[in-house]
């Protein structure tokens, strides 16, 4: 028994190294990149920086996303437009969240491979729809409110099912083709969602994963991060290469954030990794009620906002009990 605990523990010690390294070489391809304005490029925007510390630790470690922090210091603070915001977001999480993968392959830490297949198949069509065609007519305000509504749901269905005690499955029950028709559709809603918020297909498929199978947190969260880093990955293609959007404003707030988000996730999806499934749905109902709060203070508020949002989020809440009332996924 010591003898398996020293060979886990140099496994992991490689798999850290080996993260570090990869690291190191974003770091000098960045600062190959950017020299000689590399010192002038993080003083510029060294908010951004900053920010991003904390944001992607979050978003390595949650399967809520940097946005909870993110976004009202990005809007509020430093005054950058909503859409320009959603960008960023997911160029820097084709980054930071696609570290955050690796971390998690090399340290083994178990994901639902099916999901992340199925949910990927619904989320590129999702993706492309709303960054292409909804994203330009609905306004990003509307958009950030609803959602802020829609995990806020989760957040009170997720408390009360975790107060009561469940039982956790370590992987998916079953997975025939009803599953992956409840998978397919929570990846296209979700990739709907992060073409126009930045961020979505993780947090509502994580939703499916916990309430519905009855997947662990500690195997929903990172099944969630690699989601969400193939779905930015096609969200920033699509918004630099076909849309053309990935403007030049953008790009140097995106540079500023490369060199600590490569680092900021993966280290979050490394302490995620360590925690147990309690304090897991602990720290991402905290991180949503933050979530609320932000929103509640940078978004102004009027009627149609309020009855709009209001009624995407209560739709959600009778999906999140109808998942959370279902016992065809839980174990014996």
């Amino acid at each position: 028994m010591i003898k398996r605990i020293k060979i886990n523990n140099l496994s992991e010690n490689k798999a850290l190294v080996l993260s570090f390294l990869m690291a190191l070489l974003v770091w000098l391809g960045w600062y190959q990149y950017t020299v000689p304005q590399s010192w002038t490029l993080l003083r510029q925007h060294w908010e951004i920086t900053l920010t991003m510390i904390f944001g992607s630790f979050i978003a390595g470690a949650t399967s809520e996303g940097g946005g909870a922090i993110a976004f009202p210091v990005f809007t509020k603070a430093l005054h950058i437009a909503s859409r320009d915001a959603k960008i960023f977001s997911l160029a820097i999480q084709s980054i930071g969240m696609s570290a955050a993968s690796v971390t998690i392959l090399l340290l083994r830490i178990k994901i639902a491979w099916p999901v992340i297949i199925w949910a990927s198949l619904g989320g590129i069509p999702g993706i492309m729809i709303s960054s292409g065609l909804l994203a330009p007519i609905i306004p990003a305000e509307l958009v950030r409110l609803s959602f802020t509504a829609m995990v806020s749901g989760f957040a009170v269905t997720l408390a009360v099912l975790n107060w009561n005690g469940r039982n956790y499955n370590d992987s998916l029950p079953v997975f025939t083709i009803n599953e992956k028709a409840i998978t397919l559709l929570a990846g296209f809603c979700g990739g709907i969602m992060s073409g126009l918020v930045g961020n979505g297909i993780d947090i509502i498929c994580f939703s499916v994963m916990v309430l519905l199978f009855r997947i662990s947190e500690k195997i929903a969260t990172p099944t969630s991060v690699v989601l969400m880093a193939f779905n930015a990955l096609v969200g920033f293609l699509l918004h630099a290469l076909i849309l053309q959007e990935f403007t030049a404003e953008i790009k140097h707030y995106w540079l500023a954030a490369v060199p600590v988000v490569v680092l900021g996730a993966p280290l979050g999806a490394y302490l995620c990794s360590r925690l147990n499934n309690q304090t897991i749905a602990t720290v991402l109902i905290v991180l949503i009620v933050l979530e609320l709060i932000t929103s509640l203070w940078v978004i102004q508020l009027n009627m149609l906002r309020i009855v709009i949002s209001g009624s995407l989020g209560l739709l959600f809440m009778v999906a999140y009990l109808w998942m959370a009332r279902s016992k065809y996924y839980i174990s014996d």
